[in-house]
């Protein structure tokens, strides 16, 4: 219905036309084609100044109205210490080509105006000005100048890379379709390499495991940076061309597949700051949600952004992320919870080339982890409660040797016992069921004796420990699944005597 009516709005549009061109023409036969040329001319140009006029005084206005929604003018100040910098620069450029845009309109229609076509008149006819010519070589050339070396000044400031001895983080961006691979470097602040030729459904921008620069590094959510500390953010884009744009930081560079580009910034406010800066401004202080009058004001729920500023695809409006500044300790505190990628993701699993190694940052948390565990067990008040998997310790496949990653959980377990002398514990052996039952009951004692004989070899009375094989008997979950069985396959500890 509605393609009807715009098809029969131009059919009438297009007949009115017709039928005023022909009225036109049957005027000018009239009153003559000259006078009708004439009057012709002489309306056009009047609407030509009446034009002029208001599209200048349209331009001025909504400039006004609008500027505290525009970058550089009202609150929106630059929020990085280089934006400042930029933001001359454009407002240097805007006024030169301003004054031009403004004499150049004025000009035309007033041209348009004063050499109308009348009758009688005559152009003047002149082949050649030496004085026009050097105006119009000369300015442009000294605004050109002007307005090309302090663009070059400016991006020898804002572009010039960091050295080793500054003091700085970097951060990694890598653009997809539709969003961002944040990457952050762990305790070292080192980021690790990276290869495409690895990126799996485990590893999504191609981490090199063997790295072990890459092993603390994290991949939050959002982009949280300290305030007053140099950022340099390395951006690269996995699949076509996007673009990482900073607009409240003045950083805006583009992310190429398979060449790197950087840019170098130092946020100066913090998120908070930021939003009392708006707080006074009137169109600030009206609902973020129009449609709930009792909703959170603008300034209350402003956040910086991370955009995609290419058009890089249907769904380019979610490559946002949120971007916070923060205060130095809040961005620590922050930074010291956030998880390693590999060791919440990849860690003991298919592509974890470290299976047989053990790292510093694990055997404190594992033994945290194992206080925690008999603490529990120690003060529970049932014998069933008063178990403990020992979750670290592992066994050669079909084998009862230990492995060699187990001697940390054991030596925890030594340690416990020396330090509580009137500890007994029974050592039980779980499997799965993979293989005959008798087998695997037999294979599992063999593991809880490997176990005792371990605890014995580290000065443990052997009259403290009991060993029990239960085979695939006890399961904590499916034997149908390699997680399952995975689950199965354990070793526990239960409290006889305290």
């Amino acid at each position: 219905m509605t393609f009807l009516i715009v098809a029969l709005s131009l059919i009438l549009i297009t007949i009115i036309a017709i039928q005023i061109g022909k009225v036109s023409e049957l005027a000018a036969k009239i009153r003559g084609e000259e006078e009708m040329q004439e009057a012709t001319n002489r309306r056009q140009s009047a609407y030509m100044i009446v034009f002029v006029v208001v599209f200048l005084l349209g331009c001025i206005i909504s400039g006004v109205f609008y500027k505290n929604y525009m970058l550089g003018f009202g609150p929106l100040e630059p929020a990085s210490a280089h934006g400042g910098t930029l933001d001359n620069l454009f407002k240097v450029t805007l006024f030169f080509t301003g004054i031009v845009f403004v004499v150049t309109q004025i000009l035309l229609f007033y041209f348009a105006y004063k050499y109308r076509g009348r009758k009688g008149s005559k152009a003047t006819y002149f082949a050649h000005d030496n004085r026009l010519e050097l105006i119009w070589t000369i300015v442009p050339a000294l605004v050109m100048t002007i307005l090309v070396v302090s663009g070059l000044d400016a991006w020898n400031s804002v572009m010039a890379d960091l050295t080793d001895e500054e003091d700085y983080i970097e951060i990694e961006a890598t653009g997809f379709q539709f969003g961002w691979n944040l990457r952050y470097p762990g305790p070292d602040g080192q980021l690790g390499e990276k290869n495409f030729r690895l990126i799996s459904g485990s590893n999504p921008i191609g981490q090199n495991w063997q790295d072990l620069k890459n092993l603390d590094d994290f991949h939050p959510g959002e982009i949280v940076l300290p305030k007053g500390k140099k950022v340099r953010v390395r951006i690269t884009a996995q699949d076509v061309l996007h673009n990482f744009y900073l607009p409240h930081f003045r950083v805006k560079m583009d992310a190429v597949p398979g060449m790197p580009t950087y840019f170098v910034f130092t946020p100066d406010k913090t998120t908070e700051e930021y939003r009392q800066i708006l707080r006074d401004y009137p169109e600030y202080n009206v609902p973020a949600d129009p449609k709930d009058p009792e909703s959170k004001l603008l300034w209350e729920v402003f956040d910086f952004e991370l955009a995609c500023a290419e058009l890089c695809g249907r769904g380019h409006y979610s490559m946002r992320r949120v971007v916070r500044i923060v205060e130095p300790s809040e961005f620590e505190a922050w930074q010291k919870e956030q998880p390693s990628y590999y060791f919440s993701n990849v860690r003991g699993k298919a592509d974890d080339p470290w299976k047989d190694r053990v790292f510093d940052a694990e055997i404190g948390s594992r033994k945290a982890e194992f206080t925690a565990n008999l603490d529990k067990a120690l003060a529970a008040a049932t014998p069933e409660e008063k178990v403990l998997p020992l979750n670290y310790i592992t066994f050669e496949t079909g084998s009862a040797k230990l492995a060699s990653i187990s001697s940390y959980e054991l030596d925890n377990l030594v340690e416990a016992l020396k330090a509580k002398g009137a500890l007994q514990v029974e050592i039980g052996g779980h499997t799965d069921n993979t293989g005959d039952a008798a087998s695997n009951l037999q294979l599992s004692q063999q593991r809880a004796q490997s176990v005792a004989d371990y605890l014995v070899s580290k000065g443990i009375a052997a009259a403290r420990l009991r060993t029990k094989g239960y085979g695939d008997t006890q399961p904590l979950d499916t034997n149908d699944t390699e997680e399952g069985k995975a689950k199965n396959r354990r070793t526990e500890l239960r409290i006889i005597g305290q």
